[in-house]
């Protein structure tokens, strides 16, 4: 077994961070919202507990409000994402303004940016949003490596418009990643099917230098207060994870399963709830290995209902490293490998 007091270096591969000033600007967050207030790296350090081994995060646009017929027009329904990209570029650039809870020193921890993008208005239309982005990132643009648009609450086909499989094309052509965000628990298995139709589309007829990598998130959330294999549910999320991993480009984040755990799940010690993702995570392992694995927290999403969130959840990854007996090598690509060679950041190896 992997000796438990190895610190492997880590990065955490999906975090949200906002400032007070523009928590209007989010689509989910009303005032009684538990997460209704910033998000920054002061806090973020904090529930981190700022370990020696840590390298530093991803991070993942936060859905901003968004306007894709505007933004298709004049680029108007462009605004608040596009404030997303200067408020990361502040804390990637190390130049916060006063109030936005991170420093200079915070700047060398933001690897990757991973903004918002229109992709259902297809290529011609995201070709001149990035360049809008490029123009709000200025000298961190170099650090975003892809981009996102949640599918997890749109309606059924949007993934496979016209519009939205040449934009994963052009992304793919252009060398950035889309992360995928789905979800089995609360939109139903059809978002598993539809995804996997989807990547073949966007993989059909493309070299395979130019396939858009796909980092799918949160183990496409599944219901994670069915314990029973047999379940219908649980046999229809593993016969997805089976065929995603059959997809070519294709990478997993172990993250996000706090939010699909029943309430006296999350408030549960630390070994409960391992052994009630254990299936799950067996599953992950079994078909997409550890060099198609990272470790990410979703923080501060993970926050709500769990107490010392992140610690948990690393604690958690760690005794799943532990018990599989992982190699070396397997952890390090789990808790930073991975990460480093999906989203192409190499520069840090």
């Amino acid at each position: 077994m992997a000796d438990a007091t190895v610190e492997y270096p880590i990065i955490d591969s999906h975090i949200h961070l906002f400032p007070e000033s523009e928590l209007e600007q989010l689509a989910w967050c009303s005032p009684s919202n538990p997460l209704h207030r910033q998000h920054s790296l002061d806090e973020y350090e904090i529930a981190t507990g700022s370990p020696p081994s840590f390298e530093g995060f991803i991070f993942l646009e936060t859905d901003r409000k968004h306007d894709l017929k505007l933004g298709a027009e004049d680029g108007r329904g462009w605004e608040m994402p596009l404030m997303e990209v200067d408020w990361l570029k502040r804390i990637a650039l190390g130049t916060p303004r006063d109030g936005e809870g991170h420093s200079q020193k915070h700047a060398k921890l933001c690897l990757a940016i991973i903004p918002w993008a229109p992709l259902p208005s297809g290529a011609h239309i995201l070709e001149r949003y990035v360049k809008e982005v490029e123009k709000h990132a200025e000298l961190s643009f170099s650090k975003i490596k892809g981009f996102r648009y949640l599918v997890q609450d749109k309606p059924k086909g949007v993934m496979l418009q016209k519009g939205f499989i040449e934009g994963l094309k052009w992304l793919g052509k252009e060398g950035y990643v889309f992360d995928l965000g789905v979800d089995q628990h609360s939109g139903g298995k059809w978002q598993l099917e539809e995804a996997v139709e989807m990547i073949e589309k966007a993989h059909e007829g493309v070299p395979e230098g130019e396939k858009v990598t796909f980092i799918i998130n949160h183990l496409c959330k599944p219901d994670l207060s069915v314990y029973n294999q047999t379940d219908p549910k649980f046999v229809a999320w593993r016969t997805a994870m089976f065929k995603l991993s059959k997809c070519s480009k294709t990478f997993m984040k172990l993250s996000g399963c706090f939010s699909e755990m029943p309430d006296a799940l999350k408030k549960a010690p630390m070994d409960e709830v391992f052994l009630a993702l254990q299936p799950y995570l067996v599953v992950i392992l079994a078909t997409f290995g550890p060099f198609r694995i990272m470790y990410g927290s979703d923080w501060p999403v993970c926050t709500i209902g769990v107490d010392d969130a992140w610690k948990k959840w690393r604690a958690v990854v760690q005794r799943f490293c532990d018990l599989a007996s992982l190699s070396q090598a397997d952890q390090i690509m789990i808790w930073s490998g991975t990460a480093i060679k999906a989203y192409g950041l190499e520069e840090l190896m």
